[in-house]
């Protein structure tokens, strides 16, 4: 699948990188030379194309391949943003599979509720540590109840 990623955070850059590994060709867009730089989050070895611009912009997305994208994911720390870019793809591009990061759980309910296929990282992580919490551990200390007495 030819897929593109907006925004080369720490979540960009490391999806970006597993869709590589797993075959695909990636493009990933990010408005700030440093998100490509040495210090950047996208590894050494990562062979897609890195292209500095906006995902809401025609003209940038047009220079990403959108016209011939299978797949577009909006992935910055900005809600709006990632929404209107996942718009754009969709109904001025058509492109076929988008997915959208967006942090309000409340958003991405509306969002989702309007065809869009979201994500959102609060409720992901609210999730995993619910379970993380009461989740048994093996190593559990003995309870007050089990404690030999003095």
């Amino acid at each position: 699948m030819k897929i593109i990623i907006m925004g080369c955070g720490r979540r960009g850059a490391q999806l970006a990188y597993m869709l590589q590994q797993d075959g695909h060709e990636v493009t990933v867009l990010d408005r700030s030379e440093e998100a490509f730089d040495t210090e950047g989050y996208l590894p050494d070895d990562f062979t897609g194309t890195k292209m500095i611009g906006n995902g809401m912009d025609l003209d940038d997305l047009r220079r990403a391949g959108a016209e011939h994208a299978d797949a577009f994911i909006s992935a910055t720390r900005g809600d709006n943003r990632n929404v209107m870019a996942a718009q754009i793809a969709r109904h001025v591009f058509g492109i076929p599979r988008i997915v959208t990061l967006v942090h309000d759980p409340m958003r991405a309910e509306i969002y989702h509720s309007l065809g869009l296929r979201t994500v959102s990282p609060t409720r992901v992580v609210a999730e995993l540590l619910k379970e993380a919490l009461e989740a048994p551990e093996e190593d559990d200390p003995p309870s007050s109840a089990a404690a030999p007495e003095d």
